[in-house]
């Protein structure tokens, strides 16, 4: 059963709402995401492309832009190095879109994650030099890129960086940075950037350059440049949300700001990949993102070549890019399919520690796609809440692994301190990358686990609740209210309530598998609602109600038959529901106690 905790952050919430035409409610939902400043709540509300921040304000931009911009007026040969998935193939489009606006000679290459692995290589440097390329600059890659730019820079090139990851230190001291040999390194991650907000992605750094590119190359800041903006903010948003970027501060307005331009995207293989998914482009969310339409992208990088998935993003030809998006909707199903059966695998090999697992859980499974390592490192760190690390076979006698992370534990720090293990890794908090010779396996279990100062309250399941909110307070005004405060994910959950007293009253089962459970509720006061019961919690609920209700009382409920009273504790989210142009009020269940 997973440990309830309401999160209790003070504050004068009648004063806030009513300087803020807010509902109280509301006001201490902002104030429990640290969202409390008289500037900051106005960002959170309005989310207006106002607050995004200045772009010179990162380290080095300027001095990577001027650089960019000698070189396209020199007439050099550029060539863009990005990243196999959504942030490093949108962050690679936004450069190419930005540097070719600017009249630059610029193409991409996306490195294959088998061949080349993660990042840039000391083969991609060089076939670029062999390709004649004069300047190298990345995309969310290339801050541990130490000895590859090196190299490039002892071939004569012109590197920059733009990247979002964390930098390397030297030793064990975290403020003696190790950055690349770059001539400008742009990445809010530096040590002595005083960037206002850090957590941004690859895609948002890109964007951030164009931005300061196009006023070094003296573009008219008129209406076609704001509208090249807007779409590139589309692109911005959806690798936001992709790489699971907290959803605060300017990312949340960029993420809107990506909804609300994607209707009018003139990409066409964009256009493509919404309608062969069935996606209604007023009606996007961070879901449709991260679940839908984001893994077809990322599929490419996993399965083929992410080079097809820019390809589907600069395709000129509407019959093309339909065939392009279909492409790469069929193979992120067959992705599905082969995610699914790792996952299975993944966990059978956990059964083996029987009930007590190591604090660190390091999983190898020498035959999986090494592509599917790090999805089903995040699947199985969902089962079991422990930080995750599936490795496989890479070959020559190295393996390359991905790890997913909790709360708890910070990942990157953690494979800091197995540097000396490793023959290359990268990442941030919550994911990271790497490869290890295959005799260091073991030591490397052992390390992590012996330096792990995880408690046994770290992997406990938590429901934290916004406040204790009885049915009577829900209103269809407080749940537009509330969604007013989308879009939600990483940083910025969906708000959580609770509420006593809630009775049972019938049911029904629904859905394809009949995993899917409708029950109306009434509140103390006699009002009732809709409340469902999917996902993850669907057998625990019925396992629930056998225990502390009766199997024949469960059966009663759902097939309209006379039965005890039943009346339960709910953790619920109040949803709008819509059906034929209708607006109803709908509970979504989260965690139940007697």
């Amino acid at each position: 059963m997973a440990k309830w905790i309401e999160i209790r952050k003070g504050a004068d919430f009648n004063k806030i709402a009513k300087e803020h035409g807010i509902s109280p409610i509301v006001a201490r939902i902002l104030r429990n995401r640290d969202v409390y400043r008289d500037e900051d709540i106005e960002m959170y509300i309005r989310a207006d492309e106002k607050y995004l921040h200045d772009p010179h304000l990162l380290k080095d931009i300027d001095l990577a832009a001027d650089i960019m911009r000698k070189s396209i007026e020199a007439g050099d040969a550029i060539r863009i190095i990005g990243d196999y998935d959504v942030d490093g193939v949108c962050s690679s489009y936004i450069l190419l879109s930005g540097i070719k606006l600017c009249g630059g000679d610029v193409d991409v290459v996306l490195p294959h994650r088998i061949n080349d692995g993660y990042g840039l290589s000391i083969n991609l440097v060089n076939k670029a030099h062999e390709d004649g390329k004069k300047t190298i600059i990345t995309c969310d890659n290339g801050i541990a890129a130490i000895d590859q730019i090196a190299h490039a820079k002892e071939l004569g090139m012109t590197v920059v960086v733009t990247d979002h990851h964390e930098v390397s230190y030297a030793g064990d001291n975290k403020d003696e940075m190790l950055l690349p040999p770059a001539d400008a390194v742009v990445d809010p991650k530096r040590r002595d950037d005083e960037y206002p907000y850090k957590e941004i992605c690859g895609a948002m750094v890109a964007y951030k350059f164009i931005q300061v590119l196009t006023e070094k190359m003296g573009i008219k800041a008129d209406d076609k440049l704001r509208k090249f903006f807007d779409e590139m903010a589309i692109f911005a948003g959806w690798a936001t949300v992709c790489d699971v970027m907290p959803l605060k501060d300017e990312n949340r307005v960029i993420v809107k700001k990506s909804f609300n331009c994607i209707s009018g995207t003139e990409n066409l293989g964009l256009q493509a990949l919404l309608r062969v998914n069935e996606i209604d482009p007023f009606s996007v969310t961070c879901y449709i993102y991260g679940f839908v339409i984001g893994p077809c992208l990322n599929a490419t990088g996993r399965l083929d070549s992410a080079m097809r998935g820019l390809e589907l993003l600069t395709e000129k030809n509407a019959n093309a890019a339909a065939e392009l998006a279909l492409e790469l909707k069929e193979l992120n199903d067959s992705r599905k399919d082969m995610t699914q059966q790792g996952k299975d695998e993944a966990m059978e090999i956990l059964e083996n520690y029987g009930d007590k697992l190591p604090d660190v859980l390091v999983i190898y499974m020498p035959k999986l796609h090494e592509s599917l390592a790090g999805i089903i490192a995040g699947k199985v760190r969902e089962e079991v809440n422990h930080p995750v690390f599936v490795l496989t076979d890479a070959g020559e006698g190295l393996v390359k692994g991905s790890g997913r992370s909790i709360e708890a534990y910070h990942m990157f720090d953690s494979l800091s301190q197995c540097r000396s293990l490793l023959t290359k890794y990268g990442g941030h908090k919550m994911a990271a990358g790497f490869s290890l010779p295959k005799d260091n396996l073991e030591a490397f279990n052992d390390m992590l686990n012996k330096n792990s100062e995880l408690t046994e309250d770290d992997f406990e399941e938590i429901v934290r609740l916004d406040m204790e909110l009885p049915l009577k307070f829900i209103s269809m005004g407080l749940l537009k209210e509330i969604e007013s405060l989308a879009p939600f994910g990483q940083g910025n959950p969906e708000p959580v309530f609770a509420a006593r007293e809630v009775e049972l009253v019938k049911g029904r089962i629904m859905g394809k598998n009949a995993n899917v459970a409708k029950i109306v509720v009434k509140n103390p006061e006699g009002r009732c609602f809709d409340m469902m019961v999917f996902g993850s919690i669907f057998d625990r609920w019925n396992e629930f109600l056998d225990d502390n209700f009766g199997m024949q009382n469960r059966e009663k409920l759902y097939n309209g038959g006379f039965h005890d009273k039943m009346i339960i504790k709910i953790a619920y989210q109040p949803k709008i529901n819509e059906f034929r142009g209708e607006e109803s009020i709908q509970i979504i269940l989260k965690d139940f106690i007697p």
